[in-house]
């Protein structure tokens, strides 16, 4: 194994519904369910200094490469899960092979939760069923709304949304997480975040929702209208990483102003070769599907992308720095 120490813009190779409720006044709400359009509807005080280390390897299946510390915070990430067909069926049972040597009990997961039909038989098909083990043993999933999604789900007692579009919850003494609906961020909802985001003072704070405001994906691309609205909360309030599905495969981006982004969208969904070059990305994979793993261990986040053979398909470290009096003056501005 070999290890690149990186900063910043130096990362640059390539590793491998609701309803009752109105229309949002800014943005307008996309119409209807199904494969809407490719964008969500909707300064720069800098954060910590951040350093990224990257860790390249030739990884065979079922190797861990997270530090797997017992008061550590861990956890899994999936997105545009929701098929019913064998592909989940072979992610969540590597989901489950990699919990027996790095035990967790949350699952993220990123929308687009339960494609097509949403009957209870849906339900279990969708969901249950291809994770019973995960579920049997007690682990947690935490959902945010994708596209395909009905926003009912929210009323799903396993998605633990409590009947929320959008929710925080903290699931670790230096943790929060902020799940938002990106269908429709309107003014209540970007009040409420900014509201929740001023008021944690969690060293994490770590970001995520469906649409993905950087992305080198030929179908749908970066959502810069969201990202108009969300990135300046991110970078007021110190936000350390967004994860986001949409996108069906994995990318991780190249530091954005100092924020770090994964598309994490290929648990049960593939475009093979949907990523296009760009100078956005810093590792892509669209060849099979996927899940993450995180461990957040103080300062430092560890995350592993692991193909649904096992394989590690990208991995590597963001750390946390205090800031400097130069980046403390220009978040004060």
């Amino acid at each position: 194994m070999r290890v690149l120490l990186l900063t910043g813009a130096e990362v640059e190779g390539h590793c491998a519904r609701p309803n009752q409720r109105p229309s949002p006044p800014i943005p307008s709400p996309r119409a209807g369910r199904g494969e809407r359009t490719g964008k969500s509807r909707v300064f720069q005080p800098l954060l910590g200094l951040i350093t990224f280390v990257l860790l390249v390897s030739s990884a065979t299946a079922q190797d861990l490469f997270l530090p797997n510390k017992k008061d550590s915070l861990h956890f899994a990430v999936i997105g545009d899960s929701g098929t019913g067909g064998s592909a989940q069926y072979e992610v969540a049972r590597q989901m489950t092979a990699y919990r027996t040597k790095f035990p967790y009990n949350l699952v993220v997961m990123l929308g687009d939760n339960l494609y097509g039909s949403e009957s209870p038989r849906s339900y279990q098909t969708k969901f249950e069923m291809p994770y019973k083990d995960l579920l049997a043993a007690g682990v947690k999933f935490y959902a945010t709304l994708g596209n395909h999604d009905d926003p009912k789900q929210r009323f799903y007692k396993p998605f633990n949304m409590n009947g929320q579009r959008y929710y925080t919850f903290k699931p670790h003494d230096r943790v929060r997480l902020f799940a938002l609906d990106s269908n429709y961020m309107d003014p209540e909802q970007l009040a409420w975040l900014e509201r929740e985001l001023k008021g944690s003072d969690s060293p994490w704070k770590i970001c995520f929702f469906h649409h993905p405001l950087y992305s080198s994906g030929k179908r749908h691309g970066s959502d810069e209208e969201l990202r108009n609205f969300l990135e300046p909360l991110f970078l007021k309030y110190g936000v350390k990483a967004v994860l986001a599905g949409h996108e069906h495969f994995y990318e991780r981006l190249k530091p954005q102003k100092g924020l770090y982004y994964f598309i994490s969208g290929g648990s049960a969904k593939l475009r093979r070769g949907s990523i296009v070059r760009t100078d956005l990305t810093a590792k892509g994979f669209d060849k099979d599907y996927h899940f993450m793993l995180i461990e957040i261990d103080g300062d430092i986040l560890h995350f592993q992308a692991i193909a649904r053979t096992g394989a590690t398909v990208d991995s590597g470290i963001v750390t946390l720095q205090p800031e400097t009096k130069a980046q403390t003056a220009a978040s004060a501005k």
